[in-house]
């Protein structure tokens, strides 16, 4: 199916397929995708990008590594995998990405804020946000970060949903730690994650994970607004219109009540 022209427009969306993407250079403002949301959700978990090929596209960003094994977070051009037992370790150039997403960070003027609950905080985000689609980096002391991580999957590959349901939230908080992650409209649903998606790694970079609550004590906030989002399609990938309950299905498993926590993890 046609890629619709109005998601064209509002995230200045360029499609390629592996080999032609893998030779295009890292550009400031512009978000670098390996697949889709909507991938994910059709239980495609094989890593198709190496890691080593993703970080030349950027040097800041998130993701999932083979077989759905963690949350993976990339700061400061280099990667980490959060993993269900709650630990966290570098992730080597030859390890596959099935989903991920990245930008040469290239933020504004640093904005220090402090005392902000969860809400409050993306509240803060979106009022400093200036563009459809938006990178950004909050670094600071966080009197609450609970997070979450998924096991790895084995084939056959049962549905996202299902894998969600084995995820495990604990909290790492009171800690210093950055978040990184992406802002992208409702019409991105499907191919991205719509709102904020936001994944954490501690300074001691001993925890992380994909962020549920973040209560940011005091810090500072960094927004990149993103000009152009370039889309690498994996063999078999296409764009598709969603299917109508994809945004709930997507909200669902991005936004369970932490207070419904699954075992936390050993540690």
């Amino acid at each position: 199916m046609a890629i619709d022209p109005a998601l064209i427009h509002a995230l200045h969306l360029s499609v390629e397929d592996h080999d032609a993407a893998a030779a295009d250079p890292a550009v400031a403002h512009r978000v670098f995708q390996t697949s889709t949301v909507q991938a994910l959700i059709d239980s495609r978990y094989d890593g198709d990008l190496s890691i080593g090929e993703l970080l030349a596209h950027g040097d800041m960003g998130l993701g999932t590594i083979d077989g759905l094994d963690g949350e993976l977070v990339v700061v400061h051009g280099q990667a980490f995998v959060a993993r269900v037992d709650g630990s966290v370790e570098p992730v080597g150039d030859d390890v596959r990405t099935p989903f991920a997403v990245v930008t040469p960070f290239a933020p504004g003027t640093p904005q220090p804020v402090q005392g902000l609950a969860h809400d409050a905080l993306l509240a803060t985000l979106d009022n400093l946000c200036t563009a459809p689609v938006h990178a950004v980096r909050v670094h600071g002391h966080f009197s609450r970060l609970r997070v979450r991580s998924v096991p790895r999957q084995h084939r056959p590959y049962p549905p996202l949903d299902a894998v969600t349901a084995q995820q495990v939230e604990w909290e790492i908080g009171p800690v210093d730690a950055v978040l990184v992650g992406f802002r992208f409209p409702a019409l991105a649903t499907g191919v991205e994650v719509p709102g904020w998606h936001l994944h954490a790694l501690a300074d001691d970079r001993r925890s992380g994970g994909h962020v549920l609550i973040a209560d940011l004590d005091h810090g500072t906030i960094e927004l990149d607004p993103v000009t152009e989002v370039h889309c690498e399609l994996p063999p078999g990938v296409e764009i598709v219109a969603p299917a109508d309950d994809l945004a709930d299905r997507i909200h669902a498993a991005e936004t369970q009540s932490p207070d419904s926590a699954r075992q936390e993890p050993s540690r």
